[in-house]
C-alpha cells in the first residue's frame, strides 16, 4: 500500500516577507510564504495552518495560496520572537502534511517611544575635518546573558564591535536611502559576543552618503554637517531581568588609524596610530527621516576573487588583474618595516599598459595603508570605501610581491540568485555572464548606474529598463520595493519623478523625463509579475499617478508631448560622444509612446487597487495619447516619422498602432536592421524592445541576428574586446582599443543588459504567464544557430525549468513546472499543450537551418 500523497509531501520552512534573515523586521503582520517538495505530479495545495510554537495556532484556512499569504496571529510587538511553521492539505488528501521547519521571525523597535539612544558624535567641530571617528562605551555583564540585541544606525556609515570582535557582517550600513524621509536602522544578534565582567562597545563612524563628497559636483555635507551614531544595546539576562547601554553623553570619542575616508576617493589608514583614551561624546542632532528596518539585505562582502595576473611595471609599482571587472575593494596581507606606505589604486581597463583612469574622472579610488611594522603579517581592507575595477595598481609594496597576498573583495547587496541560463554559443553566454556581474555590482545598497567613477546614483530610467532581468537573475522585490518607497517620498505632489533616487542637487537639472520617470507605473507591476507580491504597486500607486498627471500636462492639443526637455533614446550608439541625449529618434515621439504606454498600466494598476473610476479615466487618457501618437508620429502606410529601430520598437511592443499596421511597421523595422548590417541602433529606450518587437512581428531570424552580430554597435562586440560586464555606451572603447573620449564613459552599466530578459523569455522559453510564475508560458523559439539553450527560476512556488536541445531533426525540450503551478507549453510547430507541476519532456520536429546564421541577408525590397 502507497504513502499517502500528504506523507510524500515536505513543506520548506516558511519566508517571512522578503527577508532571508528576519531578524528586527518592521512589520507588525508579515506576510508568509513557503515551498513545496512533492513526487506527485499535478500537485495542488487545498488548505493550509501556520504555527506560532507555543503561541498560537491559526484555523486550517481552505486556500491554494501559499505566496505573501497574512499573517494569521496577532500583531507583533516590539522586540517580540515567535517560531512559525506552516503544515498544508493536498488536493484530495484528507491528511495534512508534516509541519514544516520553524522560522525565527522577530520584530525590530516598531515604535519612536522604544529609542532611548540619543544620536551622538565628535565634539570636535574644527572647520573641513572630516576624519573619522571611534566611539567608545565600557560596561559591565553582571550575569548570565539569555540574549542580546544592537538596534544602531547612523548619520554617516558605521561598524559596531563588542570587544572587538564585529557585530554583524554588513559593509556600508546603514546603506544609503532618502535620509530626510527614512533612515534605515540594524538588528544585530549579539548574544555571543558578550562576557561576564567588564565588555566595550565600540563605534567606527565615517561620512559616508551623509556628509560626503557625492555627485560629479563633489558637494559634502548633503544631509547634514556632523556625522553621529545611534546604538541601544539591550541585554536579557538569564534571571529574568534586562538592561539597556545606549548613546549618550557617557560615551566617549578619539581619531584612530583611519586619516580620511570617502566613497569616491578611498581609504587612508595609517597602523601605526592606536586610539587615544577619549573625550566626552556631544549629542548631535539627527536626521529628520523616519528610522526604519530593511525591506531588502544589506551590502555584504559576498565573494573574493584572487589575481589572475601579477607582474611589475616600474621598479616600485606591481599591475595586478583580477579577470573580472567587480565593484568591492582589496583585502592586502603584508609585512614591512614600520611607516611603509602602501598605495592602491584602481581602474575597470588599462590603457597602454597602464590604469587608465580618466573614466573615473574625479574619483580618486586610492586607498592608502600604512604599516605598523610590527614584525607580523598585517591583514588590511578598507572600511568605509568601494571601487569599481578590474584592474589595480599597488606602490611600496616591500619586496616581491605574492599574488596571494592579495585578493578582491565582491561586495553588494547579498541577494539571493534564483535564475540561471545556458546556451551553445559561448559568446552568448559570456554577455548573460556579464548582465549578471553589471547586476551584482550595481547593486549597492541603492541601484546605481556605475560603480566606478564620480557618480554611483540611483537612476531611475537604468532599472526601469532592467527591471525585469534583475528581477530573474535574483530575488530583489524587497531590495527594489524599498528603493521605490524613496522614489515616493521624493516625487512631490507635481509628480515630478527625480531622475535619480535617492536624490541630491546636482548640475543636472530635474524634469519630467520620460523612460525614468516611467519606473513608478513598469517597475511595480514588474515586480508583481515575477514575485507575486502586490505590495509595491498599493504603496506606489498614488506616485505612479502623480506621474502620469505630471506627463499629462505637457499635452498639445493635438494630444501629444511636445515641449520640454527630454532624454529620449538616451545613448543611441548614433549620438556623439559629448551629447548622449542627441539620438536618431525624436524624444517627443518617445515621450508620447510612454505616456500612453504608462496610462494603460496606470489603468491596470488602478483596478488591482480597487481604483475603478481611476482605471476608466486612464485608460481613457491611454487611448487618446494613443490616438495623438498615431497622428503625429505615423503615416498612413506604418512608417514612423523618425525611421528608427527604436520609433518602431515603441509603436509595435506599446500597442500604439492599428493592428492592420503592425505587420507593416515590422517589415520596416526588420529591413532597417538589415540595411544596418544588423548592427544595433537603439538606446536605452529601444534596447530593452527592440528583439521583442521583431519576434512579435514574425521576424525572429532577424532578431537572432541581431542579438549575435559582433561588430561595433552590438551586444557581443564589447565580448569580442574582453568584456566582463556591460559597457555604458555600445563603444566605450572603440575597435583599436582606445577609449571613448566621451566624459560618460564606463565600463560597468547594465542598462544594455536588459536583453538578458529575451533569452530568458525567448531564446530558452521561461517567461510568466500569471503573478509569482503560478501559471508559466513555455515558449522556446530556437535560432540563430544555437543547439541548445536552458533557464531556471526559483519561483515563489519553487524552481522552474526549461531545457531544449536539438537531437538530429527534432526539438528535445524538457520542463520544469514547481508544484501547484502549470505551465502551457507552445513548442515551434506545434499546438500549445497545458501540463501540471513535475517533469515533462517534448519531441516535435525542428530540423537546424542550413545557412550560417551571422552571414547577412539579402536587403528586401522596401515599402
Amino acid at each position: 500500500m502507497s504513502a499517502p500523497h500528504s506523507a510524500a509531501t515536505t513543506v520548506h520552512a516558511p519566508r517571512v516577507e522578503h527577508h532571508q534573515r528576519p531578524l528586527g523586521i518592521g512589520e507588525r503582520t508579515p506576510r508568509l510564504s513557503w515551498r513545496i517538495e512533492t513526487p506527485v505530479p499535478g500537485w495542488r495545495q487545498r488548505a493550509y495552518q501556520i504555527e506560532a510554537v507555543g503561541r498560537w495556532t491559526s484555523e486550517i484556512i481552505e486556500s491554494g495560496e501559499s505566496v505573501l499569504v497574512a499573517w494569521p496571529g496577532p500583531a507583533l510587538t516590539s522586540r517580540e520572537r515567535v517560531a512559525v511553521r506552516v503544515r498544508v492539505w493536498p488536493s484530495g488528501d484528507e491528511q495534512p502534511t508534516a509541519w514544516s521547519e520553524t522560522t525565527d521571525v522577530e520584530a525590530g523597535l516598531l515604535t519612536p517611544g522604544d529609542w532611548d539612544a540619543v544620536f551622538v558624535g565628535s565634539a570636535d567641530i574644527s572647520e573641513g575635518d572630516r576624519r573619522p571617528v571611534l566611539l567608545r562605551r565600557d560596561f559591565s555583564v553582571r550575569g548570565q546573558v539569555r540574549a542580546a540585541r544592537v538596534y544602531a544606525t547612523a548619520c554617516g556609515v558605521y561598524e559596531l564591535e563588542l570587544n572587538g570582535a564585529r557585530a554583524g557582517d554588513d559593509v556600508l550600513a546603514p546603506g544609503w536611502t532618502s535620509y530626510h524621509h527614512r533612515l534605515h536602522y540594524q538588528t544585530y544578534d549579539v548574544t555571543d559576543l558578550l562576557r561576564a565582567g567588564e565588555n566595550t562597545i565600540t563605534g567606527w563612524l565615517a561620512d559616508g552618503w551623509w556628509r560626503g563628497e557625492y555627485g560629479w559636483t563633489r558637494a559634502g555635507e548633503r544631509y547634514g554637517r556632523d556625522t553621529a551614531l545611534l546604538a541601544q544595546l539591550e541585554i536579557e539576562y538569564a534571571d529574568g531581568t534586562a538592561e539597556r547601554i545606549v548613546t549618550d553623553e557617557s560615551w566617549t570619542w578619539t581619531h584612530g588609524p583611519i586619516l580620511s575616508s570617502s566613497i569616491y576617493d578611498g581609504e587612508h589608514h595609517d597602523a601605526r596610530i592606536l586610539p587615544g583614551a577619549g573625550s566626552p561624546v556631544r549629542k548631535k542632532e539627527g536626521p529628520r527621516g523616519e528610522l526604519i528596518a530593511p525591506a531588502g539585505p544589506p551590502v555584504r562582502r559576498v565573494e573574493e576573487l584572487p589575481p589572475v595576473s601579477a607582474e611589475r611595471v616600474d621598479a616600485g609599482t606591481h599591475l595586478i588583474d583580477f579577470g573580472q571587472n567587480v565593484a568591492g575593494r582589496l583585502r592586502v596581507t603584508v609585512t614591512g618595516p614600520a611607516g611603509t606606505r602602501i598605495g592602491i589604486r584602481h581602474a575597470e581597463v588599462l590603457e597602454n599598459g597602464r590604469l587608465c583612469l580618466r573614466p573615473i574622472r574625479t574619483a580618486q579610488a586610492h586607498d592608502v595603508y600604512v604599516l605598523a611594522g610590527n614584525g607580523e603579517p598585517e591583514t588590511w581592507e578598507p572600511r568605509f570605501t568601494y571601487h569599481g575595477f578590474r584592474y589595480a595598481e599597488i606602490t611600496g609594496w616591500p619586496g616581491e610581491l605574492d599574488p596571494g597576498a592579495v585578493v578582491a573583495v565582491v561586495t553588494h547587496d547579498d541577494m539571493v540568485e534564483t535564475g540561471q541560463f545556458a546556451c551553445s554559443d559561448p559568446l552568448l553566454q559570456r554577455l548573460h555572464d556579464n548582465v549578471r556581474w553589471s547586476m551584482r555590482d550595481n547593486f549597492v545598497s541603492v541601484p546605481t548606474d556605475c560603480p566606478q567613477r564620480d557618480e554611483r546614483l540611483g537612476w531611475t530610467g537604468d532599472l526601469q529598463v532592467f527591471a525585469p532581468t534583475a528581477a530573474f537573475l535574483y530575488d530583489v522585490t524587497g531590495t527594489i520595493g524599498d528603493w521605490l518607497a524613496d522614489v515616493a517620498a521624493e516625487t512631490p505632489d507635481d509628480g515630478l519623478v527625480p531622475l535619480y533616487v535617492p536624490h541630491i542637487p546636482t548640475s543636472f537639472p530635474q524634469f519630467h523625463c520620460a523612460v525614468w520617470g516611467d519606473v513608478t507605473t513598469i517597475v511595480p507591476l514588474v515586480l508583481l509579475e515575477r514575485s507575486g507580491d502586490s505590495g509595491p504597486v498599493g504603496a506606489g500607486y498614488e506616485t505612479a499617478r502623480r506621474w502620469v498627471e505630471g506627463c499629462r500636462r505637457l499635452l498639445n492639443d493635438h494630444d501629444v508631448i511636445d515641449r520640454g526637455l527630454q532624454l529620449g533614446d538616451w545613448l543611441d550608439p548614433a549620438a556623439p560622444s559629448d551629447a548622449p541625449a542627441q539620438a536618431r529618434t525624436d524624444p517627443y515621439l518617445v515621450a508620447t509612446a510612454y505616456l500612453a504606454y504608462s496610462a494603460r498600466l496606470l489603468s491596470r494598476q488602478a483596478a488591482l487597487v480597487g481604483k475603478d473610476d481611476d482605471a476608466v479615466l486612464y485608460a481613457d487618457l491611454s487611448d487618446r495619447v494613443t490616438a495623438g501618437f498615431r497622428r503625429e508620429f505615423v503615416t498612413a502606410s506604418g512608417r514612423c516619422v523618425s525611421d528608427t529601430q527604436t520609433a518602431y520598437a515603441l509603436a509595435i511592443r506599446f500597442g500604439l498602432l492599428p493592428s492592420s499596421l503592425n505587420a507593416h511597421a515590422g517589415d520596416r523595422l526588420a529591413q532597417l536592421v538589415r540595411e544596418a548590417d544588423f548592427r544595433i541602433g537603439t538606446g536605452f529606450a529601444g534596447t530593452p524592445l527592440v528583439l521583442d518587437a521583431l519576434t512579435d512581428t514574425g521576424h525572429l531570424e532577424e532578431a537572432y541576428r541581431l542579438l549575435l552580430s559582433r561588430e561595433c554597435p552590438s551586444w557581443l562586440y564589447p565580448v569580442t574586446m574582453g568584456a566582463t560586464t556591460i559597457w555604458e555606451r555600445w563603444d566605450s572603447m572603440l575597435p583599436d582599443g582606445t577609449i571613448n573620449p566621451g566624459n560618460m564613459t564606463s565600463f560597468n552599466h547594465y542598462a544594455l543588459g536588459a536583453v538578458a530578459d529575451w533569452m530568458h523569455r525567448v531564446v530558452a522559453g521561461l517567461a510568466p504567464a500569471a503573478p509569482g510564475y503560478r501559471s508559466l508560458l513555455v515558449r522556446p523559439r530556437p535560432g540563430g544557430g544555437l543547439s541548445s539553450a536552458s533557464a531556471s527560476h526559483l519561483t515563489p512556488y519553487g524552481r522552474a525549468a526549461v531545457a531544449w536541445r536539438r537531437d538530429g531533426g527534432a526539438l528535445v525540450v524538457d520542463v520544469t513546472v514547481p508544484p501547484g503551478c502549470d505551465a502551457t507549453v507552445d513548442l515551434p510547430g506545434s499546438a500549445p499543450v497545458t501540463v501540471g507541476s513535475g517533469q515533462h519532456r517534448f519531441a516535435v520536429p525542428h530540423p537546424a537551418p542550413e545557412e550560417d546564421p551571422l552571414q547577412p541577408l539579402p536587403p528586401r525590397e522596401r515599402f
